[in-house]
């Protein structure tokens, strides 16, 4: 059973700073695509492949966010910079097994089967 566990969200300045990192584990040997997905309509604010040779941001954080990995603990960080409050969501943290070799795929929340429960961001004005 793969498990997905997030932590590091609460408030926040606008303008300022947040670090979410997020867990997978549970497959012995497994190794996994990751990303982050933002609101009920789960929409795409950074993904990286299993072995980190890409990363898609959605077109909103483009420059602001960053997503990192460290592949020896299958642990992705969201580096959110410049928060604004219309940043203020529930992000979820997702996991592919090895993750789909599609683009499209690795952008939708369709490409992945395990899901973290959320946590939230709040920015104040």
């Amino acid at each position: 059973q793969v498990q997905v566990v997030e932590s590091g969200g609460g408030l926040v300045q606008e303008g300022g700073s947040l670090r979410l990192s997020c867990r997978a584990s549970g497959r012995p040997g497994g190794t996994y695509g990751m990303g982050w997905f933002r609101g009920e309509e789960r929409e795409l604010v950074a993904a990286i492949t299993w072995n980190a040779d890409m990363t898609y941001y959605g077109n909103t954080y483009k420059g602001r966010f960053t997503i990192s990995r460290d592949g020896a603990e299958n642990t992705i960080y969201l580096e959110m910079n410049n928060l604004k409050p219309e940043d203020k969501a529930v992000y979820y943290c997702a996991a592919a097994v090895y993750g789909s070799s599609l683009e499209s795929a690795r952008r939708s929340p369709g490409g992945y089967g395990y899901w973290g429960q959320g946590i939230l961001v709040t920015v104040s004005s």
